[in-house]
Order: structure tokens, then C-alpha cells, then sequence
């Protein structure tokens, strides 16, 4: 199984380009992606009007078990917050800007995928 894990990767990849594509397709613009933090990554970060916007791409094969979405857990989620708070302190331009954390859950074939946006899919206040 070692062959796995970069199968795995390139699946991502492409899930996540297909979300950034998507994403530009509704309007927002790329601040940055794959941003490594402390006790976390940040795979897009976007901007939508005046807000900030982060998003975890997620990509299931098939949409069993709740899907991607599913995935992103209490303990994902504090993750992702803590990496959003590191990077708007690093990016003080931002800092004062509305944020949100949005999630894509792709699914099916990773070079076209189907993709759901979940918009304001929790808030850091939860967390």
C-alpha cells in the first residue's frame, strides 16, 4: 500500500483545483493555497467582496458516510481556526476583515468532480 498515498495526493490536487476553478467561477479571487500554520494547512483562502473567506476542500470518492463535508469535525474545525488566526495576524491587511470558513465537499471522479459549497459552513465563535 505504499503506492497509496500518492494517489491519494494527486486525488486532492485535482479536487482542490476543481474547487479553486469553481470557485473563481463564482466571483471569489485567490489570496492563497496550501498555507502551512502551526497545527495546520489552510487549503484556499479566498476573498469574497470584503470578506476573507476560508475553505477546506474535501474529496470522497463517494458521498457515503455524510461525504466530505462530514469530515470536517469539531477538532477539524479548531484547526482550521486556529490556522485562519495565525494567517490573518501574518497578513495584518486582513486583519480587520469579515471572515467566514466555507467547505467543498467533492466527490466522484477527482478530475471533475461533483461539487457542493457549503458557504458559511460553521463560524469560529462554535469552535
Amino acid at each position: 500500500m505504499a503506492h497509496a498515498e500518492p494517489n491519494r495526493q494527486l486525488r486532492g490536487a485535482a479536487s482542490e483545483d476543481a474547487a479553486l476553478d469553481f470557485l473563481r467561477a463564482q466571483g471569489l479571487r485567490l489570496l492563497a493555497r496550501n498555507v502551512q500554520m502551526r497545527g495546520g494547512e489552510l487549503d484556499l483562502v479566498m476573498q469574497d467582496g470584503d470578506s476573507v473567506v476560508f475553505v477546506e476542500v474535501r474529496y470522497r470518492e463517494h458521498a457515503a458516510f455524510g461525504g466530505g463535508a462530514a469530515s470536517v469535525d469539531a477538532g477539524k474545525r479548531r484547526k482550521l481556526v486556529r490556522a485562519a488566526l495565525l494567517f490573518l495576524a501574518r497578513n495584518s491587511g486582513y486583519a480587520n476583515a469579515p471572515c467566514r470558513f466555507d467547505v467543498i465537499a467533492a466527490s466522484g471522479d477527482p478530475a471533475a468532480p461533483k461539487i457542493t459549497w457549503l458557504r458559511d459552513a460553521f463560524r469560529a465563535d462554535e469552535c
